[in-house]
């Protein structure tokens, strides 16, 4: 009886690890790891950035804290890192300074978000993140995906600080809106700069103020080695990103 028990014993725990590995490897051929050598906590590299990690908080479209963030701070491959400094740089000498909302984000994190946007009745936050849509088409429609480029660590979500009137940049719309006004194109040429006016199928537009204010963060990231994404203002990635088909599972946690 105590060898069969021992035994027993020995099955479970195969199983037990199993199960986590399938959990943390759901599709063998993303490779996905742990190693945490070329990252960087952003500010040893940037120390006056501001940081309001929504994802630390409930202030967010899932209402709650997300998985897999242990503390409200950010990081990045070195490689991003070193570019967002010249960002820095480049948006200081023009009188601002960036303000990060999300930056890395591990797999469990993403995981988190799936299932949130599985439970339909799940919509606490709608009012203030996506009140033109029913939650329903967010899979289809991509705002929320299985698998983003935040998890292979070179891709931040930012926006800019004004040190004359100490107070965020006005972009005309929120970080996170699911909506066409979040667009970089959104009233307005992102190529050229100009602003064209118009309004969104509910009826909202930004000024050519707060156009322009995009138009600045733009650049100043294009300008040094990152591109954007053509739905979210507050979104640029590492053209040149040491770990283009590699997604990592670490927490957010000061990197010692």
């Amino acid at each position: 009886m105590k060898k069969k028990s021992i035994w027993m014993l020995i099955l479970l725990l195969v199983v037990s690890v199993c199960v986590v590995f399938t959990c943390c490897n759901d599709d063998d051929d993303i490779p996905m790891t742990e190693d945490t050598s070329q990252f960087v906590t952003i500010t040893d590299v940037i120390p006056d950035v501001i940081l309001e990690i929504r994802y630390f908080g409930t202030y967010n479209f899932v209402g709650a804290r997300i998985d897999g963030y242990l503390e409200p701070t950010a990081l990045l491959t070195r490689k991003a890192a070193d570019s967002l400094r010249a960002v820095s740089e480049d948006v200081k000498a023009q009188g601002y300074r960036l303000k990060i909302y999300d930056a890395y984000r591990p797999q469990c994190g993403v995981d988190h978000f799936v299932r949130w946007a599985a439970d339909i009745d799940d919509v606490a936050m709608k009012q203030y993140f996506y009140p033109d849509l029913n939650k329903n088409v967010l899979f289809k429609e991509d705002y929320i995906m299985e698998k983003s480029g935040h998890t292979r660590g070179s891709t931040v979500d930012i926006t800019l600080f004004d040190m004359r009137t100490e107070k965020e940049l006005d972009m005309g719309g929120t970080f996170d809106w699911f909506g066409p006004e979040s667009h970089p194109d959104f009233c307005g040429d992102p190529e050229t700069g100009k602003y064209t006016g118009g309004t969104s199928p509910a009826g909202r537009s930004i000024t050519a103020e707060q156009f322009a204010h995009r138009m600045i963060l733009r650049r100043a990231m294009l300008s040094h080695g990152f591109k954007a994404l053509d739905s979210e203002w507050w979104h640029f990635t590492l053209k040149d990103e040491p770990f283009p088909d590699t997604y990592f599972t670490f927490p957010v946690k000061q990197l010692h």
